[in-house]
Parts: C-alpha cells; structure tokens; sequence
C-alpha cells in the first residue's frame, strides 16, 4: 500500500469538475502533513499561486500567516514541526467571475479523517478560515463569532479568519484580533515549538 501523502498527491478524483471551472486545470494536490508535527494549520484550499509552486501559502496570504504566528518562513516550511492540512488538496479553481470556488467536499469526505487520524495528536491546530471552522469545530456560525469565541477553544485550537488581502476590511473593523488574539497566539507558538 502507498503512503496517505502519497495517495493524496495522485489522487485525481476532480479532474472533470476542474475542467469544468473556467481556469479548467488539471488536479495538483498539494500535501504537507507529517506526524509528529507540533502545529497543524488546517486551511481551506490552495490558491493559484499555490497551485504552480506545490507548496501551501505561496502568495500574501502565507506571508500575513506566517505574520500572525510570528514564524520565519524556514520554521512555517519545517514538516516536522508543522503540518498544513487544507479541506481541499487542490485548488478548485475560479467561477465565471473570477471568484475562488469552494473546497470541493469530496476531498474532505475522502481524505480527512484518514489524515487526521495519521496525525495523531497534535498540541495546536490553527483553523484558518470557515471552511476549516466548520469541519474542526462542527460550528454553523459566522466566521467573525467563531474568531471572537476563541478563547473557548485555547489552547489546544486557535480560530482564525483567512489571511487573504480580502479580508484586510474585516482585520479593521475587528481591532481586538490584532490586540487581543494575536499576542496569545504567537505567545502559543512559541511555546509548542521551543517544546
């Protein structure tokens, strides 16, 4: 049998459906999980930047990222400290309007819970955006409560909006994320990383 991060990146179940989308790309998945990881960074799915280099948070949301975790970028990339499991392996493309599709749910439906099992325990997991809140968390409210909640969670998971430049609007209408959780969160990293 082939490894779990192997079978993933020939997994080539949305091929038609990515066609389909008006990039009409061929699947890439791309996987970065190892157990034994300290941190988990559980995203929603590779952008297109990704998509061409094969690494996760390639582009200026990794760059953001990486700023609220107070990470260099040798230490985000390190796969025995830290795994980036996204709900879809592949980017999924844009609609008609260039807005980014959805994860598609048959990644998360074939895939998670054999990852996250692999894992195993994992001192911190940080959700990054709704689509990870929803899976991790089981929550049905906006991303906004789920962020502000997060206090509910610590320390073991830490709920994060996305770091995408389109939600630089929401980072200032919500001071407090960059005040109050921000601080705790790096201080967190810190910590599971110096562990």
């Amino acid at each position: 049998m082939k490894p779990l991060a192997e079978e993933i990146r020939s997994c080539r179940l949305c091929a038609d459906r990515f066609a389909a989308t008006a990039t009409a790309h061929q699947p890439r998945p791309v996987v970065w999980f190892r157990p034994g990881a300290r941190i988990l960074i559980a995203g929603q799915a590779p952008g297109a930047r990704v998509h061409e280099s094969g690494r996760p948070f390639t582009d200026p949301s990794g760059d953001r990222l990486r700023d609220w975790l107070g990470l260099e970028e040798g230490q985000f990339y390190d796969q025995a400290r830290v795994s980036i499991v996204p709900m879809a392996f592949c980017f999924p493309g844009y609609d008609a309007r260039k807005a980014d599709l959805p994860p598609p749910a048959i990644c998360k439906k074939t895939w998670h819970h054999r990852v996250m099992s692999e894992l195993g325990d994992v001192p911190l997991t940080i959700l990054v955006g709704g689509h990870a809140h929803k899976f991790h968390l089981g929550v049905q409210i906006s991303v906004t409560d789920t962020v502000r909640d997060w206090q509910q969670h610590a320390p073991r998971v830490i709920a994060l909006p996305h770091p995408s430049w389109r939600n630089t609007a929401w980072l200032k209408k919500n001071p407090w994320f960059e005040t109050d959780l921000l601080p705790v969160l790096r201080a967190r990293v810190k910590e599971v990383m110096d562990d």
